[in-house]
């Protein structure tokens, strides 16, 4: 999907011009003029934040107009939208479910890819499991390296990141709430 057009498409249906989404979620009014032409892709946060002003989640704004539900407890691979980008995927599995209560993802890491500078929200917990590959987890400054198998749990208000230092691609199965990260 590509996201310029689809916020574009988004701001227009709520009736909304730039400047006005701009003043609503604190964004700059060239930054939402360069995300809708595809010139600049927004972080997961900065997309976050674009998405209140409108007010919309994330898992509506991936979730296809037009998608036929053929079980609203499946969740298929090519219907799960990706919230990564640098290497990384982060393809979300019940984009669809209203009012969910975590979040789920099946988490892609390209060789040498990593979630970027340490992550900190001011709630909630994360776990997973590696399935495929070598990560290196580092957790509040502690370096951890995982392989197939090896699970985690942490509280995400400690600072944490993720890279595979593998040479292959290596695959997460995480679970985190609250699930508006």
């Amino acid at each position: 999907m590509d996201i310029g057009p689809r916020l574009k498409m988004v701001r227009e249906r709520h009736q909304l011009s730039q400047r006005e989404l701009a003043r609503r979620s604190g964004v700059t009014n060239a930054t939402i003029s360069l995300i809708e032409q595809n010139r600049v892709s927004p972080s997961v946060s900065s997309l976050k934040k674009l998405l209140e002003g409108i007010p919309m989640s994330l898992a509506d704004f991936f979730t296809p107009d037009e998608a036929p539900v053929e079980n609203p407890h499946i969740f298929r691979a090519a219907t799960q939208p990706d919230l990564g980008r640098h290497g990384v995927r982060l393809l979300l599995v019940g984009a669809t479910v209203k009012n969910r209560e975590m979040r789920m993802l099946r988490e892609l890491y390209a060789p040498g890819a990593d979630s970027g500078e340490p992550i900190v929200h001011p709630e909630g917990e994360e776990c997973g499991l590696v399935t495929r590959g070598t990560i290196e987890l580092t957790i509040n400054g502690e370096v951890s390296i995982l392989q197939p198998g090896d699970g985690y749990y942490f509280s995400t208000t400690l600072p944490h990141s993720f890279k595979n230092i593998g040479q292959d691609e290596a695959e997460i199965i995480s679970a985190n709430t609250p699930a508006n990260f």
